[in-house]
């Protein structure tokens, strides 16, 4: 292998290393803001259903989903 073919295969790795750790960001995120309204003991079973429904919303929002697809058959 050259030295170009090593350095872009660096580069090619270090990217997705990247975009892997971002996409662990933010899937942290939304998980954390599911898990603290599934949590919040100050909202009822319903508020908390519903706060889910909002992150759920906001997510669809930001990516402009309609729908979101299941990876199960």
């Amino acid at each position: 292998m050259t030295t170009t073919e090593l350095a872009t295969e660096e580069l090619v790795n270090a990217v997705a290393a990247e975009m892997a750790a971002g996409i662990d960001l933010a899937v942290e995120d939304w998980m954390a803001q599911v898990d603290s309204a599934l949590h919040d003991m100050h909202l009822t079973t319903l508020g908390r259903v519903n706060a889910v429904r909002e992150v759920v919303q906001k997510y669809k929002q930001l990516t402009g989903k309609q729908r979101l697809e299941s990876r199960q058959s």
